[in-house]
């Protein structure tokens, strides 16, 4: 008995230990089958958001190509009326006239169209901004205070020596993304990659030396493009420091706010990040400072350095479509980067650092310098004045934004900055234009 009790415990335990075994090699391989479906299912899920992506500048070829075709109809129907009025004068000549074949679409912009006539307006205005540029530069002898800078600059050799300046905050997005293309890298993979666009194009477009810089401009077609100065700050601002969301720049954000806030007047701090105000007293003090300013707010006279560079085209946001398609046709670029379409929405997003309201900076720039009085505006356009000046900005229109409650004070900093010598702001004294009101201010430009 007792062996038999033995016997029937010891099956019982091996019993107990294949049943354990047996449910937990289930156990593994239900997740196992889990962990494959849901595999498979992010594949199906990213070919399928891969595909669509990949759609979508067939969609747009395809838009454009009916608009190009009633186009023809409509040129088409034109030059038969016109036949029909001069048919007593030419009756055989009307009947054989065949419509000229219309230039083809463009895919920067369904708007803009290429003719020879908008090529030709084009280039008298690009030449109208480098004749303007020339003669602020030989007026406040910026040449020789700002020698060449090649650090943001890429230069491509194997595509009719392009050179681009790359000014942060000015549209910069879309032509990282054509010298990404123009890098080698395939469209589908700049679409689905998180790696950042500048970290791809250095990889293959290195920082110049200045040597090999100044060698290549005389035969390159060199080109960067501009902002108004002050919504390309505020669109920096909007991005980098509003609200304390942007990871890199969130403890630059608390380090204005301990330095700049007056903690007297309460409210949220300093996790809701400085406010543009306190953002332009940062500028101010790191200019008086003489320190280096990041990138994205640096004045563009001496991060491009456009005095020492002689750029063949200076574009403009404002004319962005139609800069841009000037410059790739006399690249000779139009196959590679006139039928490319555009990135997804979400991946401009993404790559153009687009503030997350989605609201442009122009659309609320009164808004913001509302909040700065006109003695701190005299101050900033110390910094940014040349800028104005260089790209025929017009920077009075900003008086007309600002709140006038320290007007006293900014008519003596006007009359400090007045009796200084004109070599410590390398451009008239602003403060002029601030403190006497939008008319004097008119005089003074």
């Amino acid at each position: 008995m007792i062996i038999r009790l033995r016997y029937g415990r010891r099956l019982q335990t091996y019993l107990k230990i294949g049943a354990c075994v047996l449910v937990g090699v289930c156990y593994f391989a239900f997740l196992f089958r889990e962990s494959l479906n849901a595999y498979e299912h992010r594949e199906r899920a990213t070919a399928a958001e891969l595909e669509a992506d990949a759609a979508e500048p067939s969609k747009q070829q395809l838009k454009l190509k009916r608009q190009q075709m009633q186009r023809q109809r409509l040129l088409a129907q034109l030059q038969a009326a016109q036949a029909g009025t001069t048919g007593s004068n030419a009756t055989g000549s009307s009947a054989t006239a065949v419509a000229a074949p219309l230039p083809p679409a463009s895919t920067l912009n369904p708007v803009y169209e290429y003719s020879e006539e908008l090529h030709s307006s084009t280039e008298r205005e690009l030449q109208r901004r480098r004749e303007h540029l020339a003669a602020v530069c030989e007026r406040y002898k910026l040449q020789e205070k700002y020698p060449p800078n090649p650090w943001e600059f890429f230069v491509s050799p194997g595509h009719n020596n392009l050179v681009w300046c790359n000014v942060f905050k000015a549209a910069s997005s879309t032509w990282m993304y054509y010298f990404n293309v123009l890098a080698g890298y395939d469209v589908k993979y700049l679409q689905r990659t998180e790696t950042q666009p500048l970290e791809l194009a250095r990889k293959r477009f290195p920082r110049p030396e200045l040597a090999e810089l100044m060698e290549l401009l005389p035969s390159a077609l060199s080109f960067l493009f501009v902002r108004d100065p002050f919504e390309r700050i505020l669109s920096a601002y909007r991005n980098k420091l509003e609200g304390n969301r942007n990871t890199f720049y969130k403890a630059l954000g608390t380090k204005i706010v301990h330095r700049f806030r007056n903690h007297s007047q309460g409210g949220p701090w300093p996790r809701c990040g400085p406010t543009f105000e306190e953002f332009v007293r940062f500028l101010i003090a790191e200019h008086t400072a003489g320190k280096r300013f990041d990138e994205h707010w640096a004045p563009i006279y001496s991060f491009c350095t456009p005095c020492s560079v002689n750029f063949t085209i200076i574009g403009k946001t404002e004319t962005f479509q139609r800069d841009s398609e000037f410059i790739i046709r006399q690249a000779g670029l139009e196959t590679l980067l006139l039928g490319l379409g555009k990135l997804p929405q979400r991946k401009q997003r993404r790559i153009g650092n687009q503030a997350r309201s989605g609201i442009k900076s122009e659309a609320v720039v009164e808004r913001y310098f509302a909040d700065i009085d006109r003695s701190t505006l005299d101050q900033l356009l110390k910094i940014y004045r040349i800028d104005f000046e260089l790209f025929d900005y017009d920077y009075r229109k900003y008086y007309d934004m600002v709140h006038p409650w320290s007007l006293e004070q900014s008519t003596a900093g006007t009359a400090a900055a007045a009796a200084a010598p004109a070599t410590t702001t390398a451009a008239p004294a602003v403060a002029a234009a601030g403190a006497s009101g939008s008319t004097q201010g008119s005089a003074a430009a």
